[in-house]
């Protein structure tokens, strides 16, 4: 198993694609400097960023989709990760950044463009669990680049609530 690693760190000035940047970014409560959301919805301190598996957006360009690396809207793709892992409370961290999945990012209409079938849902949680982006919040901000570590720290099993 290879080591998680930012594959790409992506930006836009609103709207999809984001586009791949090479120079190492800042990341604060507001998601990353430069980047910008075309919908209201999009980002917030809950949704600074968004995350997304480059291993996924290889297993659906297999499928016959043409989905590419920041495709999706995503600020970071992350390689090496097992998705299926993912939840709310998962600490993520790279650089001197590290960020808390808060939630899974709903599909949206404009990202039908990168399905052959135009079934943008193939994204969600709910449909099809461990195929979808992740929004997460940050909590100690700081500074990323593509080829840097990614450390996972797994959300705590909390006890089932008693009724």
């Amino acid at each position: 198993r290879m080591a998680a690693v930012i594959h790409q760190i992506n930006t836009s000035g609103g709207g999809v694609p984001k586009v791949a940047v090479s120079e190492r970014v800042e990341i604060d409560a507001g998601g990353v400097w430069g980047d910008h959301q075309a919908e209201p919805g999009h980002g917030g301190p809950d949704k600074a960023l968004c995350l997304f598996s480059l291993e996924v957006i290889e297993a659906l360009q297999a499928e016959g989709h043409p989905i590419a690396p920041g495709s999706a809207g995503e600020n970071l793709t992350i390689a090496g990760v097992d998705w299926a892992d993912m939840r709310p409370g998962t600490v993520v961290r790279s650089g001197t950044m590290v960020a808390e999945i808060t939630s899974a990012a709903a599909p949206c209409a404009k990202n039908a463009r990168w399905f052959s079938d135009r079934e943008f849902s193939r994204m969600s949680q709910d449909d099809h669990p461990g195929w979808s982006r992740w929004y997460a919040r940050v909590i100690e901000p700081g500074e990323v680049g593509a080829g840097d570590p990614v450390e996972i720290v797994p959300a705590p099993q909390h006890a089932p609530v008693q009724a």
